[in-house]
């Protein structure tokens, strides 16, 4: 049964943001290739061709894509030419990709993110659209799909949580219990280190798993009207209220997987698919990692553990994917109708076939095939009274990109030196805010 998610509450910026993507600022200006349109055979002029800029560079959701795009073409005779991108190299040159000459329709975030990109007219309104799918999604997408000026950007897909993965099959050798308190998760981590086994998988090469372990202890910390007010750039980095949570991260950091900055995030899931690990922090993706029909059902997870009693755990940091039409699309209408389709409960399920990984977006995609994983993630979203989307989505992404990220990792290296931190991320912070 699907329970409303109309109830959820998101964070809605009240201003514009400069936007230059996950690293953007640096590879921008490091004069790193710029993305290009696919359609220079003039592909993309042709009213039975769409063209599309991919983020999904990911075996999983590549294929769960193009078995999308083959349904599309299938139903309505319109041709989905796809121009995939790393999906890291896309984040960073977003910016510049839109402002030249991009696909019609790409891939991309709900939320803050979206709203730049609409804010800079770098996107097309999409009201029409919502005319016909409006009806598929509760209010919380909504909200997340609407730019600051009250119209529709985005068509979202999929949403999936973050949360502490595990082995069932390594709990019930170990006879460990469930943490639901930072006590007790501190207890098992020291368990887990007795055990041999390294306790928390971490891998933070690509910078932006760390912007979701921060998220996770500050608003278990301090509660998510502090930590959506942080990522607004209203509260201070040197508030007492930031330094508590990174003393709790400094806590947990010795049970984390060492050498995680030159560790990717895949090969940290290795850890935990080979039981070297005894958990890892990260989004439902993780699955993708599992490719033993036996080991993904060994998969479960649960939500991070309550620190402050007055906050508990209802907060669920929720990351929503999907897309927006580019600013000048060749084929407007061939674009529409590609967004209707993938705003359809028929895309959803055709995509998390493919992609058991994650949960759909729309209130009447079918959940029966849900697996035991997916059943799990829809009812820790729909029953949260907060959702959050993800540092890099719910603040300014040229603060996240070129501040957070390699502050992050110089804690992670070095946590002793977190009061110098701190006031060199607020000053950052301040010229960075006060910029717009």
């Amino acid at each position: 049964m699907h329970l409303p998610l109309s109830g959820l509450s998101a964070p809605t910026p009240s201003r514009r943001t400069l936007l230059r993507g996950i690293g953007g600022a640096a590879a921008l200006g490091a004069g790193i290739p710029l993305l290009s349109a696919c359609g220079g055979s003039g592909s993309a002029a042709d009213p039975k061709t769409v063209t599309l800029g991919s983020n999904a560079s990911d075996a999983v959701p590549k294929k769960a894509f193009a078995d999308i795009y083959a349904a599309f073409k299938k139903q309505s005779g319109i041709a989905v030419d796809v121009n995939t991108k790393d999906h890291n190299t896309f984040q960073e040159q977003i910016n510049s990709y839109l402002q030249g000459t991009p696909d019609d329709v790409f891939n991309w975030f709900a939320g803050y993110r979206m709203q730049f990109f609409a804010a800079k007219k770098l996107a097309t309104p999409i009201d029409d659209v919502w005319k016909t799918i409006g009806g598929n999604f509760p209010d919380a997408m909504k909200a997340l799909s609407k730019g600051e000026d009250g119209k529709y950007y985005f068509v979202p897909l999929y949403t999936y949580p973050w949360a502490l993965f595990y082995r069932k099959s390594v709990f019930q050798q170990h006879g460990y219990e469930v943490p639901t308190t930072w006590s007790q998760f501190i207890a098992l981590c020291k368990q887990m280190k007795k055990d041999k086994l390294v306790p928390i998988a971490f891998g933070d090469k690509d910078a932006w798993p760390a912007l979701g372990t921060f998220d996770q202890i500050n608003f278990r910390t301090n509660g998510y009207d502090f930590h959506v007010e942080l990522m607004a750039g209203k509260a201070s980095w040197t508030d007492a209220k930031v330094r508590a949570a990174f003393d709790n991260w400094a806590e947990i950091l010795p049970y984390h997987q060492e050498g995680a900055v030159g560790r990717t995030w895949q090969d940290a899931a290795q850890t935990l698919a080979s039981k070297k690990a005894g958990m890892y922090l990260l989004g439902t993706f993780v699955g993708q990692q599992f490719t033993d029909e036996a080991d993904r059902e060994d998969l479960d997870f649960f939500a991070f553990p309550e620190i402050d009693p007055s906050y508990g755990q209802d907060t669920v940091e929720a990351p929503t994917d999907g897309f927006m039409l580019s600013k000048a699309p060749k084929n407007h209408s061939g674009a529409v109708k590609l967004l209707e389709y993938l705003g359809s409960p028929a895309a959803e399920q055709i995509y998390l076939k493919s992609d058991p990984n994650v949960v759909a977006a729309s209130t009447k995609a079918d959940t029966t095939s849900y697996s035991a994983l997916q059943k799990k993630a829809y009812d820790m979203i729909s029953g949260a009274k907060h959702l959050t989307q993800f540092m890099d989505r719910d603040s300014r992404p040229d603060f996240t990109s070129t501040v957070m990220q390699p502050a992050l990792q110089k804690f992670i290296r070095d946590p002793k030196g977190i009061d110098g931190l701190l006031s060199s991320i607020e000053r950052q912070k301040k010229t960075i805010f006060a910029s717009s």
